[in-house]
């Protein structure tokens, strides 16, 4: 019997991006169904493909702009703009993401986001009067500190000394602001961290990083003073606020020094996407990822499917590299119908990694071919 398939998947994280995981599995699908309606939406949630899913939605042309990453070094980044809506759309994976950056050469103490800062300003001059931007993927521990002096903040020590550097901070006496656009800008997280503390930034993602785990609360010392001058500059405890250590900070960084608004990446996603809809017209949705384990219901894309799809009483396939062992039994809490993993059931790691898109075909071929009607 004929279905009508809805396949939203995330992407692989360093193996596949979310287009290339929907033309895997859509292959592999209609190769076991050819019978089967396909309808294909690759997903983001903020983070590495964030620009690019969200252009194809709302219609945005390609641009590219000269920066710098985050070790300072020349890069040509893409970006999105709209200009019949007059909105942009930023993904700061593709000026300051960790990929970017060759393995264990930079430290986080020598990066920042301040090549970020150039984009936002050229978003401005084209006239965009919002500005959408996804911060996951970066590489980078600062705070926000680089991007607001890419788009004019000055910090001084007390000897109005001007600090260029964000491992300074603890010197830092007073902030002077520049004149800033009237403009519209929202924040895309993909999680909900505060600055500091034991679920801040540099205690949760600094380690993958490159910052040691000893090495946090010198982060956090560096970091403090900007937490208490924004405080007492706006009334308001930025940093405790849900999504604030994103990106390293970068999120506390957009709010106070643009007054951004945060946002989860996947709810942006699925309204630009009617999500809500096109699940409510799909026989069977299939999502996917690199791994589904535990995390996969902390606010992550695939479990935010999954959960949709249960509300919406209908039937949710999860697809993934890994499938963490006893998920595949319990599959996820009764969210998923069912879930199936290249590995170990395929192939191994390292032939995974390899060619994943191949893989990635032949799972989702092996779970039509195995299909049984409700």
């Amino acid at each position: 019997m004929p279905l009508r398939v809805l396949i939203v998947p995330d992407k692989f994280k360093g193996t596949l991006t979310a287009q290339q995981a929907v033309g895997a599995i859509a292959e592999g699908w209609m190769n076991a169904r050819p019978q089967d309606d396909i309808e294909a939406v690759p997903m983001s949630d903020g983070g590495d493909g964030f620009g690019e899913v969200m252009a194809q939605l709302m219609e945005a042309e390609e641009r590219t702009l000269t920066t710098v990453d985050a070790a300072h070094r020349p890069r040509e980044a893409k970006w999105w703009y709209n200009p019949a809506i007059t909105t942009a759309i930023i993904e700061s994976a593709q000026i300051v993401g960790l990929a970017l950056l060759p393995q264990g050469r930079y430290h986080p103490f020598e990066l920042d986001t301040f090549g970020l800062g150039a984009m936002i300003r050229a978003a401005w001059e084209a006239g965009a009067t919002q500005v959408i931007i996804g911060v996951g993927g970066s590489a980078t521990n600062d705070g926000g500190f680089g991007m607001a002096r890419g788009i004019g903040w000055n910090f001084l020590e007390a000897n109005e000394m001007p600090i260029e550097k964000w491992v300074k901070l603890d010197k830092l006496a007073r902030w002077e602001s520049p004149i800033l656009p009237q403009i519209n800008h929202i924040v895309a997280v993909d999680v909900n961290n505060p600055l500091l503390g034991s679920n801040g930034c540099s205690r949760i993602y600094g380690p993958q990083k490159g910052l040691r785990t000893e090495q946090a609360p010198l982060a956090e010392s560096f970091l403090r003073p900007l937490a208490e001058m924004a405080q007492r500059e706006f009334q308001v405890d930025i940093a405790n606020e849900p999504g604030a250590g994103a990106a390293g900070g970068l999120g506390f960084g957009l709010r106070t020094f643009l007054g951004a608004r945060i946002e989860s990446g996947f709810e942006l996603f699925a309204q630009a996407a009617n999500l809500e809809y096109r699940i409510e017209q799909a026989d069977l949705v299939i999502t996917a990822e690199g791994g589904i384990d535990r995390q996969t219901m902390m606010g992550k894309g695939t479990g935010r499917i999954a959960e949709t799809c249960r509300r919406l009483n209908k039937r949710c396939i999860g697809l993934a590299g890994m499938v963490e062992g006893q998920l595949i039994m319990g599959h996820q809490k009764g969210l998923f119908h069912s879930i199936a993993g290249i590995t170990p059931t395929l192939t191994h790691p390292a032939d995974a990694k390899a060619r994943p898109d191949f893989w990635l075909t032949r799972l989702a071929n092996k779970v039509a071919t195995e299909l049984r009607e409700p």
